[in-house]
């Protein structure tokens, strides 16, 4: 809905963030002068002007490039003064991924979402909820951090779910979990009882942090997801291998959040089933 400003309300609130961005940038009025190649007293004339007059659009053109501010937000045409580049900037970024996902920008995300909802699709098994023997066999051949480390990381990030008050949800492909289980795929080479072992692991750390953490098997044949972390409602990232997709702008972080939800509607389990799960998992181990 377009609301609509008195033009004298307009003119004043024009001056007001004229002159804020003029004082946050140090900009006096000779100095803005010389930049938009306007007058002095034009600009002074301007400024202390109590009616309904507004610059012509080049005027404020040339202000919002010499302050570094959007002509949209001089003009009370938006609450947001950083100019569109900037914003398209802060709203979306590509970071890298490190293969064992266990890098200080992952910490510094989680952190910073300190309090709130945490909703996570893994790109194979949740690597918190890994067992050490397990992350040995996955992260062992990768380049990049140390195993030694990657074992620790999983430790503090486990350490730090149980005591930084942020609910964590887990949805993940059942077929990701029935094929872990039977060892097919990429797990053939995995040996059974480190199968057993981490099937058991997770059973049991979602026994234990239940409600805090709650997991969402969902069916990869009726709806897929991409591996995503949507962090309260700051910010999500998509994980596409080489690097983080991050968005911080609500609408795209509104966007991820409802295909997650989407994903936890989807499944037809309830928390009283995943022990029974994990038990009939565990009978698939050879």
């Amino acid at each position: 809905m377009v609301i609509k400003i008195d033009k004298r309300d307009r003119a004043k609130l024009f001056r007001e963030r004229l002159q804020t961005a003029m004082t946050q940038n140090a900009t006096t009025q000779s100095a803005l002068s010389r930049s938009t190649g306007v007058d002095r007293s034009t600009l002074s004339q301007l400024l202390k002007d109590r009616g309904a007059r507004l610059p012509n659009a080049q005027l404020v053109a040339e202000c919002a490039a010499a302050l570094g501010v959007s002509a949209d937000w001089l003009l009370g045409l938006s609450d947001r003064p950083e100019q569109a580049v900037d914003l398209v900037a802060s709203a979306f970024a590509m970071t890298q991924a490190p293969r064992a996902m266990f890098d200080d920008q992952i910490s510094a995300w989680h952190q910073e979402a300190r309090g709130y909802k945490i909703r996570h699709v893994p790109a194979r098994l949740p690597d918190m909820l890994k067992t050490e023997e397990m992350l040995r066999w996955e992260y062992a051949p990768s380049l990049g951090k140390t195993i030694d480390q990657a074992i620790g990381a999983s430790s503090d990030r486990l350490d730090w779910m149980r005591g930084a008050g942020s609910d964590y949800e887990i949805a993940l492909p059942l077929s990701e979990l029935e094929s872990f289980a039977a060892g097919h795929g990429e797990y053939a080479s995995l040996a059974p009882d480190i199968r057993r072992n981490q099937l058991t692991h997770f059973r049991d750390l979602h026994d234990q942090l239940y409600p805090a953490l709650r997991l969402y098997p969902f069916d990869k044949r009726k709806i897929y997801s991409a591996p995503v972390t949507i962090f309260g409602p700051l910010l999500a990232v998509i994980y596409i291998g080489q690097n983080y997709l991050v968005f911080r702008d609500t609408d795209r972080v509104t966007a991820l959040t409802t295909h997650f939800d989407t994903l936890v509607r989807s499944t037809d389990l309830s928390r009283h089933d995943i022990s029974p799960l994990f038990d009939k998992l565990l009978t698939r181990v050879r």
